[in-house]
């Protein structure tokens, strides 16, 4: 049976530090009395220290209550007697020790609540623009590419100057030091994109919450003219139309093999002091473009499980294509040609144009569908506005045609220039749009029923530019060899 002790003192005396210090574990499940209502029940833990537990007994409304003051060693023996003097004020004052407790837990929780509120309607009110992009991106675009170009462009052009500001914060202004910034390096075009798409990041968030709600000063995309920010008679939207001339494929393939013919007869160790030649993947991917019309990325996506080399036939898969359209390309004798040489190089591989790999690696990959045009850009500068060279990048103008009087050309207009050789040859503007597997004119009721896949008529007309491409560089050549060996 528990035991009420008392200090050496006698009953009526109170306990000090030393004497509570004295209490033996033999103690344990006893009770000390320090009076005026305060007792301690001895804990003893399984290493022997001693604890007493202090609560202050009072009555309140007819029936004993305890209320708790503390754990001596933890709390001092003072602060336990103060606690139980509160207490012991609030049963005089008519007020239940307990309740108070329990309603100062309340106004600490309450106290809590509200400033985890506060902050949380601190943190909505500051959301950063990336974080609204970031929302857009996952609930309220999706492109054919999974958005990557999307992110790409804002992750390069919009989010280093305003990705971290408040979307509350972010004026015309903002949105003008974007497009300026992307207009300064001369890629009128880009701009326009740039500008459309922060257009439709905002006209989305301004339907809905948080962001609607943030954007009090109004959709500031609204107040920004892109017109009035390129230089006059600038058109952004207006469709490239460069074509290459003859002359200019002919010099094209003169500068590509000068370039291969001086780097390799630079003696060893001397080839740091010359221009490299432009990769050979690369210039066989500019053939392989003028005489398929394809489009460049479609060619970089490409896979050798597609390329039949025995029938002369690519088949490029829906998922590689702008229009989401598969189609077979029937290659001509010159692509053949090309496809054959690029074999050479990466036919041991799973892609025509595979991604670097560490040594002894297989490449993951193909190359990004972006470096040939980089490569070709690269080394026509004089168009461009930069500031100086690029890290690990070409700076030259060693692929500018016809001393740059028709402008930079791109490896897509070697796309335009091939279908503009097959309209020179007399194949109609249908059967160029099926080669290059544009999106057919006509009524949904036309192209369900008309299914003719027109092959024969296609690869006809492929032959008909290879041989085209064939006598205007090949012949070329042959007067460059005859005339050296005179």
């Amino acid at each position: 049976m528990a035991t009420t002790r008392y200090p050496k003192q006698g009953k009526g005396s109170r306990w000090t530090e030393l004497g509570l210090k004295a209490i033996p574990s033999s103690w344990r499940g006893d009770y000390i009395a320090d009076g005026e209502g305060l007792t301690g029940e001895v804990r003893v833990a399984s290493e022997g220290r001693v604890s007493i537990n202090f609560k202050y007994g009072y009555k309140w409304r007819g029936a004993g209550e305890k209320h708790y003051c503390g754990t001596w060693p933890d709390v001092a023996l003072s602060a336990i007697r103060a606690e139980r003097d509160r207490a012991r004020a609030l049963v005089r004052s008519g007020a239940s020790p307990s309740d108070a407790k329990r309603a100062a837990k309340i106004e600490a929780q309450a106290t809590i609540e509200a400033t985890l509120a506060e902050a949380a309607r601190q943190q909505a009110e500051d959301l950063p623009l990336r974080a609204m992009l970031e929302a857009w991106l996952r609930d309220g675009v999706k492109r054919a590419d999974d958005n990557a170009e999307l992110q790409r462009s804002f992750e390069k052009d919009v989010l280093p100057l305003i990705g971290a500001k408040p979307v509350r914060a972010v004026e015309e202004g903002d949105i003008r030091a974007v497009l300026r910034a992307v207009i300064d390096r001369g890629t009128y075009r880009m701009a326009s994109r740039v500008y459309a798409d922060l257009v439709q990041l905002f006209a989305w968030a301004e339907a809905r919450k948080p962001w609607r709600a943030l954007m009090v000063e109004g959709n500031p995309t609204k107040l920004v003219e892109l017109a009035k920010l390129l230089p006059h008679g600038c058109d952004p939207d207006a469709e490239r139309d460069r074509v290459l001339s003859a002359d200019e494929l002919r010099e094209l393939q003169v500068k590509l093999t000068d370039m291969e013919a001086a780097y390799a007869a630079a003696p060893a160790g001397t080839k740091y002091g010359v221009d490299r030649p432009l990769k050979k993947e690369t210039q066989l991917a500019l053939w392989i473009c003028l005489s398929t019309l394809c489009r460049i990325g479609e060619l970089l996506m490409a896979r050798w499980e597609h390329v039949n080399l025995t029938g002369g036939e690519w088949f490029v898969p829906a998922e590689n294509t702008k229009t989401r359209v598969s189609w077979k390309v029937y290659l001509s004798p010159f692509a053949l040609r090309q496809f054959k040489a690029l074999h050479a190089l990466t036919g041991d591989t799973a892609f025509c144009f595979p991604a670097r790999a560490a040594a002894g690696e297989v490449p993951a990959d193909h190359v990004c569908v972006k470096s040939v045009s980089k490569q070709i850009g690269d080394r026509q500068t004089q168009f461009k506005k930069r500031a100086g060279p690029l890290t690990h990048r070409k700076h030259d103008n060693s692929l500018t045609l016809s001393e740059g009087r028709a402008g930079a050309w791109t490896p897509h207009d070697l796309r335009r220039t091939g279908a503009t050789m097959m309209q020179q040859l007399g194949v109609s503007l249908d059967l160029i749009d099926r080669c290059q597997n544009h999106v057919m004119a006509g009524s949904r009721v036309r192209r369900a029923y008309l299914h003719h896949d027109y092959a024969a008529e296609k690869r006809e007309a492929w032959a008909k530019l290879g041989e085209r491409i064939d006598v205007l560089l090949g012949g070329f050549n042959q007067i460059r060899l005859e005339a050296k060996q005179a």
